[in-house]
């Protein structure tokens, strides 16, 4: 038996299929996965994400800690309720954990992911070794719920109080702000608008409720699996890793190599990866002929050399199999991939399908 968290009880009454995900059993789905899927990409559903870890982050030294921490630089958050998308990095310059973080008028907030919890937490220690820094798991006090999808922030605001409904209308993308015991952030995980939730675990069965009664439906991580692949979103411990760059990463983004003088965890060896013209990338591709991707299986680019897709599936919105894959830097517009001892040809495309609703290959 795994972790669970406190809607549990709830999942099964509504007749989920549970699994396990990084040790905590978590629902599949509550009957059909491409409903679900469609049902985000259309409308709106409502997401139980309890399992994640929130971490708040505190004291004189939070800023130059994160700082150090960081690839990206929390010094970009220049006002209380902004957000921002970040890798931990190791030394090597591999992805300890990707993550993001809220300024906040108490100091930072930390959302990471459930599977690598301890880690995480052995790391932010670790590192914060001569700074006077406040490091609050919150995981037995607080719950979160994702609410995404076109209509999800009309639809949420008419179920809260006047305050809460104000603050969800008038939130800006990648932003978070509290309001009364609730933090609301504008972010989400599948490539739609709508919000991250965080409230007292004691309050998140009644909201709950109260969502799926007012007719938002509840969606299992299958559906939240191909949303954040068709939306080109890394999942940790596929597409990203220790051993891997978030240059090879599609994630080079994230990095602010300025200023200069901003020494964070792995910068080094970025600089030094940042050099090579060999290094591979993370694409995408599209199946024209039947079939599905899987993660692992070989992708060819002739005259080139061999990669492998991290996160394959067939994609609801699209009516065909996509994935994400790892590839020699010289791989062009074209690829096959080995199924089954066959070879199928496959069209290489920037790792970013599908976009609020819109298709962009």
């Amino acid at each position: 038996m795994g972790q669970r968290t406190p809607l549990y009880a709830q999942h099964l009454a509504l007749g989920a299929k549970m699994v396990d995900f990084g040790g905590w059993d978590m629902p599949l789905h509550y009957g059909s996965q491409v409903e679900e899927h469609q049902q985000v990409r259309r409308e709106c559903g409502v997401f139980d994400v309890s399992h994640m870890t929130v971490i708040d982050v505190a004291g004189p030294q939070a800023m130059p800690y994160l700082q150090r921490l960081l690839a990206n630089d929390v010094a970009r958050l220049r006002h209380v309720g902004r957000a921002l998308y970040s890798t931990m990095l190791n030394e090597r310059g591999g992805v300890v954990d990707d993550l993001i973080v809220y300024l906040t008028d108490w100091g930072y907030r930390l959302v990471v992911n459930a599977s690598t919890h301890d880690k995480d937490l052995a790391w932010l220690q670790a590192q914060a070794d001569g700074f006077q820094v406040e490091i609050r798991e919150r995981a037995e006090q607080l719950a979160m719920l994702a609410i995404q999808g076109p209509h999800a922030r009309a639809r949420t605001a008419e179920l809260v109080d006047q305050p809460r409904a104000a603050l969800i209308q008038d939130l800006k993308p990648f932003h978070g702000l509290a309001q009364g015991d609730w933090f609301i952030a504008r972010t989400g995980y599948t490539g739609e608008d709508g919000l991250e939730i965080i409230l007292p675990a004691e309050q998140i069965t009644g909201f709950f409720t109260e969502l799926v009664g007012a007719g938002i439906p509840p969606i299992g991580l299958g559906a939240r699996d191909t949303l954040r692949l068709e939306a080109g979103l890394n999942l940790y411990g596929q597409d990203m890793s220790e051993e891997v760059s978030p240059l090879s990463s599609n994630l080079g983004w994230t990095i602010a190599w300025e200023p200069t003088a901003r020494e964070f965890v792995g910068r080094a060896a970025l600089e030094r990866q940042k050099s090579s013209d060999d290094l591979p990338r993370l694409v995408g591709l599209v199946m024209e002929e039947r079939g599905v991707l899987r993660a692992h299986q070989v992708v060819r680019v002739t005259g080139v050399g061999d990669g492998e897709i991290t996160s394959g599936s067939f994609s609801p919105t699209l009516g065909k199999s996509i994935a994400l894959a790892r590839v020699p830097a010289a791989t062009g517009e074209r690829a096959e991939v080995e199924i089954r001892g066959k070879w199928y040809p496959v069209r290489v495309v920037q790792p970013t399908f599908v976009r609020n609703g819109k298709v962009l290959v």
